[in-house]
């Protein structure tokens, strides 16, 4: 399928690179980047040669958040709300592991993006805010929660205040700040370290981080051990051992 808000690339086996393509537009999410992101996604979601997922921006910005001159024409507020509701849930349910490799500011919705991926590293440049709370627009708190911890969720969630990298790194935003001209090799290595794992464990794992965020220990416990311990280990050894037997 041929994009014009985004590039893809597959020529690293088993990683699927998304990269947000409007430099000239800060990447800003339009309604038309929406679909052809949830397009990507649900190609790859099924594609057995994609492993992986990285998210990453074109230029010098990862993304300025959405498009917001599409908000001042009343005839595009139904697409505004239905892509942006399909967007977030097709990345949060995206169920291989997502690298977000963040070359410069995310900011408002492409804070958000950022929030919704599994492990995230940032060039110095990067810069992380919610400046919409300023116009009247609620911010998205429980993914930033999960990450940083309530406290802190609650202060950049009501102040809008931007934040460096340096200072994500610090509050655990980020899991590694790193040189802007390594950055997507470093998401490449990141990435082909978590393809050493099968397949199905990682994509099982993947689903215990969607399923069980609010689960007491033990539902979670017996999920995450007792079942994938019979369904899988058992269930393999199983196997392995009948394959053996004469």
């Amino acid at each position: 399928m041929a994009y014009e808000t985004i590039s893809t690339d597959q020529s690293h086996a088993g990683i699927g690179i998304l990269t947000l393509n409007r430099p000239d537009k800060r990447n800003a999410i339009s309604i038309q980047m929406r679909r052809e992101i949830s397009a990507c996604l649900k190609s790859w979601k099924d594609d057995p040669t994609i492993r992986i997922l990285i998210v990453t921006g074109a230029g010098s910005t990862f993304t300025a958040g959405f498009d917001l001159s599409e908000f001042n024409k009343p005839g595009l507020l139904h697409e505004l709300y239905q892509t942006s509701s399909e967007y977030h849930r097709d990345i949060w349910y995206f169920p291989k592991p997502t690298i977000a490799a963040i070359n410069g500011p995310a900011l408002a919705g492409g804070f958000d993006l950022v929030k919704l991926c599994d492990i995230r590293i940032c060039s110095a440049g990067a810069r992380f805010g919610h400046p919409e709370i300023k116009f009247g627009a609620p911010t998205l708190f429980t993914p930033l929660k999960w990450i940083v911890g309530a406290g802190l969720a609650r202060e950049l969630c009501l102040s809008g205040r931007t934040i460096d990298a340096t200072e994500a790194y610090r509050i655990g935003l980020v899991n590694e700040l790193v040189e802007e001209s390594k950055l997507l090799d470093r998401a490449l290595e990141i990435a082909g370290k978590i393809m050493e794992a099968p397949q199905y464990a990682l994509e099982q794992t993947k689903h215990f981080f969607l399923d069980n965020a609010d689960r007491g220990f033990e539902e979670s416990f017996s999920i995450e051990h007792d079942k994938g311990f019979q369904e899988f280990l058992l269930k393999r050894a199983t196997e392995a051992l009948q394959k053996l037997t004469p």
